[in-house]
């Protein structure tokens, strides 16, 4: 009975690590968005994030969310310092995210002003 149990135990211990490596080290997507940064916060109550917001046009439709990880120190600051400006983000997309990490699926890992 005990090797059941343990065996069982052990099987949802691994599915439940699989899950959370695959969320976090497999990247869904990568890709480029430009437009004007409209906001970027340090949010949360409980779990501090980093979040922003591009305008890619006119409408409501075409804002772009984005989350960026505390360990992206240099990306932060460039945000930070380009308030208002154009610009080029780098992302990458993600199946799916952690309360720790940010609000969405996009995490951007590069930042270009453009003109």
């Amino acid at each position: 009975m005990k090797k059941v149990l343990f065996s069982i135990v052990g099987i949802v211990l691994l599915i439940t690590t699989l899950y959370f490596l695959s969320i976090y080290y497999i990247t869904y997507s990568e890709g480029y968005r430009a437009g004007e940064l409209v906001k970027f916060s340090h949010k949360g109550i409980i779990f501090k994030t980093w979040e922003g917001e591009i305008s890619q046009g006119v409408s409501e439709a075409q804002i772009f969310k984005f989350s960026v990880e505390q360990s992206e120190i240099e990306v932060i600051k460039d945000l930070q310092d380009l308030q208002g400006n154009d610009v080029k983000l780098t992302y990458k997309e993600r199946f799916g995210t952690f309360p720790w990490l940010g609000d969405t699926k996009y995490f951007i890992t590069k930042v270009q002003k453009t003109e």
